[in-house]
């Protein structure tokens, strides 16, 4: 085995490691703390009556959907830095979770009927539209990665404006919904949310280890890709619909939890380079424990108040992202 896989294979299992301990710790503390074996025994169904209700019902499905959700946003951003070779893109920034929140809150105010299991394909179809209108306003004889991203910051703000006006239309109690949900909260997460997001998930992340290759190629700059028998636009505009599919479900599960695009993929690079068949699940793995982190930390810093996980990662992700454009001398 090569250093190099070597290496991989214990950032991968260090990784695993920590989003357990980070699940356990989810389980076990909170208002009412759980002893660690009695958590783990109920969490697999043998504990006492005592906890059940707790465990099962409460905190397991919460930190679940927070772990598809990181997972879900971290490879969206290590798709979408690919495509558009800018280490600034993420699906907040591009405008992929605005155009996927504009569509749920329309959903939200004006439907309110309308199940939570059917929100993934709402989101998709409001990410969707973004990455469409991102797609065509960024073509001129062939798509271009720099305008792809300014496009999408155009976008992102149109959307936003969208979702402002759409909060002003709805009832007191929807508008405060909306709201809770825009901050990205994992706040009342139950097995509702998680079983309608897995399969995203367990359908688009081995659809793009497949493609991992073709994103190693575009990396290397639109003429050699093509030179080395690349079909580039075709192959960038399959990414980016993967890129929509996992950050329009995250999304509608979670709402707009920023920057977990824009760092999990930045950190996993540092651990194992560029290679995408490395990088994209050990990215999938920080962006769950980042998620994971956060909002346990929102549930313990000020109990019984909680911070919902969006603010925490907002408070890091921000002076992040300006540490990578200081670092980024050429952007």
């Amino acid at each position: 085995m090569s250093r190099s896989n070597h290496r991989w294979l214990l950032v991968i299992g260090l990784l695993l490691l920590s989003n357990v301990i980070l699940f356990l710790s989810n389980i076990t503390l909170g208002e009412r703390t759980i002893p660690a074996m009695e958590a783990i025994q109920t969490a697999f169904g043998l504990g006492s009556s005592e906890y059940s209700f707790t465990i099962q019902k409460l905190r397991m499905p919460r930190v679940l959907v927070g772990f598809l959700v990181g997972c879900s946003l971290a490879l969206s951003g290590t798709i979408l830095q690919g495509v558009t070779r800018n280490p600034l893109a993420s699906p907040g920034v591009i405008g992929l979770n605005a155009g996927a929140a504009a569509a749920v809150v329309a959903v939200i105010v004006l439907l309110p009927s309308i199940p939570s299991s059917k929100l993934p394909f709402v989101a998709f179809g409001g990410a969707l539209l973004a990455a469409v209108f991102i797609y065509i306003f960024s073509w001129r004889r062939g798509s271009s990665p720099t305008r792809m991203l300014l496009v999408g910051i155009g976008i992102s703000a149109m959307a936003g404006a969208v979702v402002t006006y759409l909060l002003t239309l709805g009832g007191i109690f929807k508008v405060t919904q909306a709201s809770i949900w825009m901050a990205g909260s994992l706040y009342s997460r139950s097995w509702e949310h998680f079983w309608p997001l897995l399969p995203w998930l367990l359908i688009l992340f081995p659809i793009s280890l497949y493609y991992a290759r073709q994103l190693d190629l575009i990396q290397l700059g639109d003429e050699m890709a093509k030179a080395l028998g690349l079909r580039l636009e075709l192959s960038r505009l399959l990414l980016i619909l993967v890129s929509v599919g996992l950050a329009g479900s995250a999304v509608s599960m979670a709402g707009t939890i920023a920057f977990v695009g824009l760092m999990a993929p930045h950190m996993a690079r540092h651990l194992v380079g560029n290679r995408n068949r490395k990088l994209l699940p050990t990215a999938a793995l920080m962006g769950g424990a980042i998620v994971m982190l956060a909002d346990l930390l929102g549930r313990m810093l000020f109990k019984p108040y909680e911070i919902p996980v969006g603010i925490i990662t907002a408070l890091v992700g921000a002076p992040y992202m300006i540490y990578v454009l200081y670092r980024k001398k050429h952007i």
